[in-house]
């Protein structure tokens, strides 16, 4: 092994300093907001000391927060010894980290605008025992080249690495692997179409707007409001319909970046997933960490017969799998989506005959929604008369999503494996192993006590709290089998 000390590109200084900073700016906007513009940097004006302390203190955090990338970039080494990734870091407090290259099981590749231009990578080093979301180690940015370095140490250190390449300064030939997917750009727009990301932006929207509460005379806003919708409702629905259509633009743009030039590999037990325009990634995830797999069918997809794959991972993943939900074919027709999964999972049947929830359950899906919609209806026909009668109609809609939601509602059990099959608003078909479930429980409410039908949750481990799946209102007998078969 090289003993050789290797350091951090000097660019890693400026992205960790522009990383703090980051987190800086959003604080200083709202004070400035807050304080509604009223500074001055005249010494005669009332407000100068205040406009001098509230930037002192922003200038101040942004030194250190440049001095400390200096200091990281300066302070962090690492290199390979006795089969081992080696890292040390720290100015006063020096901090050693050893990691047996067997141990790794992946290495993620983060390119982003400053990687790019100088032709760097950032590498997060992930092991079975990474803790809190986090990769055991980060290298801010280094070379592609030292980044290959690091992999054929590894592939070394687990033999699977030609003993013709002994000298880890050559230059790596690239393999090439298999490819199980590739979205093309078709693809991609359909994707960005049919996109759910609305609802992520509308709350992101929702999030900012809260933390101008104590600026935004939000009580005068919504009289103001009240009294427009009397006179102007199809202004107020054209306003929101325009709301809407820019929500969605935002949310195609957002997926056109983040899912570009998807592609998915396999290679040495791990699927290795390569996407983004501005930010380049490459995640590596080992298909023994894949604790349960979901095919998600939402109604506009599902009508053109295309799906979403999405594996549930034990330990971390990069920044990708902060919940650690990765999505394995973003959008895929359902047909090849099967036969993929077949090729990489045989022993998992993937064509299975469900047994549904009984008829007489039906009414379970929806009659306890009406305990919170006959309040809402009451109070929007009262106050929003007549325009609130119009609320009425979630009476029958919600029937017919009870309805739908029911016809969905199943189960099959196949030796070690149980599939769950549910739909809140998307089809959600929930594959499992026995051995990767962690808890399997049942529920029962009052009107399905009275159908003599269950609800029943199994539960894998993925992110803090695990993925729980839900299917509702089946035959009581058919629930205790499922628990029966858990338990033996």
């Amino acid at each position: 092994m090289s003993k050789e000390i290797n350091r951090l590109h000097p660019i890693s200084a400026i992205i960790t300093s522009t990383k703090a900073l980051k987190s800086m700016i959003f604080p200083l906007v709202i004070i400035i907001i807050t304080n509604g513009f009223h500074f001055s940097f005249n010494f005669h004006s009332d407000n100068f000391w205040r406009t001098i302390f509230l930037f002192g203190i922003w200038g101040v955090g942004a030194i250190l927060a440049f001095v400390s990338g200096i200091v990281k970039w300066r302070t962090f080494v690492y290199w390979f010894e006795d089969g081992e990734l080696r890292v040390k870091y720290g100015l006063f407090v020096k901090k050693k980290r050893y990691i047996p290259f067997e141990r790794i099981q992946s290495l993620n590749y983060n390119e982003g605008i400053f990687h790019r231009i100088f032709g760097l990578v950032k590498v997060q080093v992930e092991t079975a025992g990474s803790k809190d979301r986090k990769p055991e180690v980060e290298l801010t940015a280094i070379r592609k080249a030292a980044a290959d370095v690091i992999e054929l140490e590894m592939r070394r250190a687990k033999n699977q690495v030609n003993e013709q390449m002994n000298d880890e300064h050559s230059l790596i030939e690239e393999v090439p692997v298999p490819t199980i997917y590739h979205m093309s750009i078709r693809d991609l727009l359909i994707l960005a179409i049919t996109s759910g990301g609305i609802g992520v932006v509308l709350s992101g929207v929702a999030a900012i707007i809260s933390q101008l509460s104590d600026i935004i005379p939000y009580e005068e806003i919504f009289n103001e409001l009240a009294d427009f919708a009397k006179i102007g409702a199809f202004l107020v629905a054209l306003t929101v319909i325009v709301s809407l259509i820019v929500a969605w633009f935002v949310s195609f743009v957002i997926t056109l970046i983040n899912y570009y030039e998807y592609t998915v590999r396999i290679e040495d037990e791990k699927l290795i997933i390569t996407k983004g325009l501005i930010e380049k990634k490459r995640i590596t995830l080992p298909l023994n960490r894949i604790q349960a797999i979901r095919i998600v069918e939402n109604p506009v997809r599902q009508l053109f017969g295309f799906a979403t794959v999405v594996v549930e991972s034990a330990g971390g993943n990069g920044e990708e799998g902060k919940d650690k939900k990765i999505t394995l074919f973003p959008l895929i027709k359902k047909q090849d989506c099967l036969e993929t999964l077949e090729q990489l999972f045989p022993d998992i049947n993937w064509r299975p005959e469900f047994i549904y929830s009984p008829k007489r359950a039906r009414s379970t899906f929806y009659r306890i929604d009406f305990v919170w919609l006959i309040p809402i209806i009451g109070a929007s026909s009262y106050f929003l008369y007549p325009y609130g009668l119009l609320s009425l109609l979630l009476i029958p809609l919600t029937i017919l999503i009870g309805i739908w939601q029911h016809k969905a509602a199943g189960y099959m059990i196949d030796g070690k494996q149980l599939t769950m099959r549910y739909r809140v608003f998307s089809r959600i078909t929930f594959f499992m192993e026995k051995k990767r479930i962690q808890s399997i429980g049942t529920t029962q409410t009052y009107f399905q006590k009275r159908k003599k039908v269950m609800t029943v949750k199994a539960t894998v481990m993925s992110g803090m709290t695990g993925m729980t799946g839900n299917v509702r209102s089946l035959e009581q007998q058919d629930a205790e089998t499922i628990l029966s078969w858990y338990e033996h």
